[in-house]
């Protein structure tokens, strides 16, 4: 049985959705890492507007995804954060798709990590900082309160900046 890995994961994630934007009538082309910060260069059909995705990748059934520092940024508008649940191949449990605007994003994840860190931990140990931030999935919620579950398959905010 081939093992399976981390980064495997990672790009079959990416290709599974630019398939789906692709199913949607979108243009959706995997940079391969060649972009910073942009998994997924998606436009149009008429190449006119473009949004800019980054995917973070998780098996379903964790209770968080880990994203990085650049999560807490604000890229703007067009800057679109894909959380994709891939299940591992040997699973019969479903694909899970959270589209978030990074606009609403990164305010949530700076305040839950700044929460964290002002809150002890284990035996009242005082949390160190680091560059990696986590995502809490439903049905879980960040310290701050933040839950996405509004955003399971909200491949629209996508498809309407592109209209």
């Amino acid at each position: 049985m081939i093992k399976e890995s981390k980064n495997s994961r990672g790009s079959a994630a990416q290709f599974f959705v630019a398939g789906e934007l692709c199913r949607r009538n979108l243009v959706a082309v995997v940079t391969m890492g060649n972009t910073p910060n942009t998994d997924i260069l998606c436009s149009n059909i008429e190449g006119t507007k473009f949004v800019h995705i980054q995917v973070k990748t998780y098996v379903p059934g964790n209770k968080t995804v880990t994203v990085g520092l650049k999560a807490e940024k604000n890229f703007g508008k067009s800057f679109i954060w894909v959380i994709a649940g891939i299940p591992k191949s040997s699973s019969d449990k479903d694909f899970e798709y959270f589209i978030i605007p990074s606009e609403y994003l990164a305010p949530n994840v700076t305040k839950a990590h700044k929460m964290w860190l002002s809150e002890p931990g284990k035996n009242g140990r005082i949390h160190k900082d680091c560059d990696m931030r986590s995502l809490h999935l439903p049905p879980g919620e960040s310290y701050s309160g933040w839950k996405i579950d509004e955003y399971k398959n909200r491949w629209d905010i996508i498809e309407d900046l592109l209209d």
